[in-house]
């Protein structure tokens, strides 16, 4: 909660969004997802992934691998120029870590621009709701206004009762 006015902080928000998983968050998050997948990838590649390697000594984090150890090696032909096979080379098999970082990173980015759109979405909802409750009040206190107003033109009748106790009264009094 923020402390200045009781409200959950934006990183909170975001937070509790991202984990929620909700429909029309979901739903949301496919079609910007898919409409903006290009922006994002640009966006991480050439923005933030420049920015990050400078950190870390110039290090391309699609080059950031791990080769895997294997049981079996496997070889591959070696070709010249002429299409002759002139020997056979060991092919290894990474896990190429430094991709799925770029992926994280996209995929922050495109939850926190869903998050804003979801959000604004949620406070127009809030603004229609307050502005469709406000006219409800609205007709309802002009509702309750005419009603006081008829009853002072046309007060109602008396009920058995009060004619019973005025008809007692003016016995009493003879």
């Amino acid at each position: 909660m923020s402390k200045k006015n009781g409200k959950p902080s934006l990183f909170q928000e975001f937070k509790t969004f991202i984990n929620k998983g909700n429909a029309m968050a979901l739903a949301v998050g496919t079609i910007i997802g898919g409409a903006f997948s290009g922006i994002t990838k640009s966006v991480t590649n050439d923005l933030i992934m420049p920015i990050i390697n400078i950190f870390m000594g110039g290090t391309d984090f699609s080059e950031l691998k791990f080769e895997l150890p294997r049981i079996v090696p496997v070889y591959q032909d070696v070709l010249n120029e002429a299409g002759e096979v002139i020997g056979q080379e060991y092919v290894p098999h990474y896990l190429t870590y430094g991709n799925f970082i770029s992926a994280v990173i996209n995929f922050l980015i495109m939850a926190f621009v869903v998050f804003f759109i979801v959000k604004a979405m949620n406070k127009m909802t809030e603004a229609a709701t307050r502005k469709q409750k406000a006219a409800e009040e609205a007709a309802a206190a002009a509702a309750a206004a005419a009603a006081a107003e008829e009853a002072a033109k046309n007060p109602p009748a008396p009920t058995s009762e009060e004619l019973l106790a005025e008809i007692r009264d003016l016995l009493k009094n003879k």
